[in-house]
């Protein structure tokens, strides 16, 4: 199934830049707007890996914050003025296992 191209944009390039392009479509026996299509789709889907890896890396970093949420417990009156020092304490302990 042929797909119906009905959008134009045009940009400014140097004329190395261009005449490069030009050299590869050939090469390939391709159109310079079919090799210009390739590259741009492959850039999309590539920048989409890129978001995708980030937003499993925030889930990952999400989900070690959460097993710290509300796990300081104690009776100690002055817990809120020492929360860094704990904090900072079980992590390291965390880190040492």
């Amino acid at each position: 199934m042929a797909v119906r191209k009905s959008e134009v944009y045009s940009w400014r390039m140097t004329p190395d830049l261009k005449a490069q392009l030009e050299q590869r479509a050939r090469e390939e026996g391709i159109g310079l707007a079919a090799l210009l299509e390739r590259i741009s789709r492959e850039w999309l889907r590539a920048k989409a890996a890129e978001s995708s890896a980030d937003e499993r890396e925030q889930a990952r970093i999400k989900a070690a914050a959460m097993r710290a949420i509300g796990t300081l417990k104690g009776d100690d009156p002055e817990r809120s003025e020492r929360v860094r020092e704990r904090v900072r304490a079980r992590l390291a302990q965390q880190r040492a296992r």
